[in-house]
Order: C-alpha cells, then sequence, then structure tokens
C-alpha cells in the first residue's frame, strides 16, 4: 500500500502497519507458550486496531492477536477491512485458521507477515490464504445467507 489518504485519515505503508503490529505485540499475555503476537488491522475508514494474544490455562480460552484486533473493529463498528498486519516470533507468521475464517466474513484484505524484528515483510491476501472460506450458511428456512464478503 502507498500511503495516501481516505476521507480524514491517511492511509498507512506496509511497513507503517507491520510496526503498528509490533507495538501490539508488546501487550501481549502468553504466560504458557511464551510466543507474543501482535496484530494491526486497517479499516477502510482508514482507522487501525490492535490486538495480541492473550493466552489462558485452558487454551481453549486463549485469543489470537488477529481476532482481537477484528473484535476491537467490530466493536467501534467497523464492517470493511484494507489489511491486516500480524508479526511474531523470528519468521514471518501467517494468521491461524480460525483467524483467517474469522476475517473471511468480512471480504478479502491483504495479509502482511512479520517476525517480531527485521525488515522482511511478506505480502499476500487472506483468500491465498484461505482459498475456499466458508461463506454460506443455509439455516432450516431454506434461505441461503452470505457472510458480509
Amino acid at each position: 500500500m502507498d500511503a495516501r489518504t481516505r476521507g480524514n485519515y491517511r492511509m498507512l505503508s506496509d511497513k507503517e502497519l507491520v510496526e503498528y503490529a509490533r507495538s501490539a505485540r508488546e501487550n501481549a499475555y502468553c504466560p504458557y507458550s511464551g510466543f507474543a503476537v501482535g496484530a494491526a488491522l486497517l479499516a477502510e475508514s482508514g482507522r487501525v486496531y490492535l490486538g495480541a494474544n492473550s493466552e489462558n490455562v485452558s487454551f481453549g480460552g486463549t485469543i489470537c492477536a488477529e481476532r482481537a484486533a477484528l473484535a476491537a473493529a467490530l466493536t467501534a463498528g467497523e464492517r470493511r477491512f484494507l489489511a491486516l498486519a500480524v508479526a511474531a516470533g523470528d519468521t514471518p507468521v501467517a494468521p491461524c485458521g480460525i483467524c483467517r475464517q474469522a476475517l473471511a466474513e468480512f471480504g478479502d484484505l491483504t495479509v502482511l507477515r512479520a517476525a517480531a524484528q527485521g525488515e522482511e515483510i511478506l505480502r499476500t491476501t487472506l483468500s491465498a490464504l484461505l482459498p475456499e472460506a466458508f461463506l454460506t450458511y443455509r439455516p432450516q428456512d431454506g434461505e441461503e445467507r452470505r457472510a458480509h464478503g
């Protein structure tokens, strides 16, 4: 992404969005794995929502950084997204499967993968990471419902 404006917000470069994810990573709660993850989700409005992973001793209660950022954005009323940056570990990481599916609910977006430090940023799309996302639901009334994407 080139730096540009949308409404009253300046759009961010890939490197800037990754830096937001790295700053969110500083707040990760990961006493069990020691694997801190940060995410920054850029909404179409130009606002950036941050998330950090939050582990739980039951593991099932763990929240990934990407879904934490998505929840923050949804709570603020956002529904359209342009890009997600994820930063963790020694090499660039990708969102897990459940995070990919949660994000797919809102359409395709750019995914920036980065390590906790360094210059390497891998750029892909959500649809490349999850090529056959589950986006259709047909309840008992037979009326098909599709995700926002």
